[in-house]
């Protein structure tokens, strides 16, 4: 286990416990959440609570960056960002940080929440992702995040 400073985004910083220990996904769970338009979560199911290791009163009103694993890349967010707010759907395979410092896999799918023709927030839904895909994506986030530190 280390302690290590994780940077979002928004310019603000944690201090994190991380453990290299994957929690392995439920089968036959889906992960669900939504966010507002910045990404704060509004809802979360019990899988979500499960899988991240924080009570659901820790969850609602914290941005959705607090699940964000040092391993992933900016550039993955800053894609799932555009395509999301250009009215889109975003498809990937992210490593999430749990509370305890341990990390989970998933395929998520986010697709904007739209009522009377406005955005008002995001909808995520996350599966078991294939072994093989995340396999691929731990090479290629390598090669982002040195990409991104020369």
């Amino acid at each position: 286990m280390s302690t290590i400073e994780i940077k979002y985004h928004d310019q603000s910083s944690k201090i994190r416990e991380v453990n290299d220990e994957e929690v392995p996904y439920p089968e036959g769970k889906l992960i669900v959440s939504r966010t507002d338009t910045s990404g704060v979560i509004t809802h979360c199911n019990q899988a979500f609570v499960d899988m991240s290791g924080f009570e659901e009163d820790e969850l609602i009103g914290q941005p959705h960056y607090i699940l964000r694993h040092p391993d992933m890349p900016a550039a993955a967010f800053k894609d799932l960002w555009e395509t999301i707010q250009s009215g889109k759907k975003w498809k990937g395979y992210v490593k999430n940080l749990r509370k305890d410092g341990k990390y989970y896999w998933v395929y998520a799918v986010v697709v904007p929440n739209v009522r009377d023709g406005k955005v008002i927030g995001y909808a995520s839904v996350r599966r078991k992702p294939s072994k093989t895909k995340i396999n691929e994506c731990i090479g290629l986030y390598k090669s982002m995040l040195a990409e991104a530190q020369s």
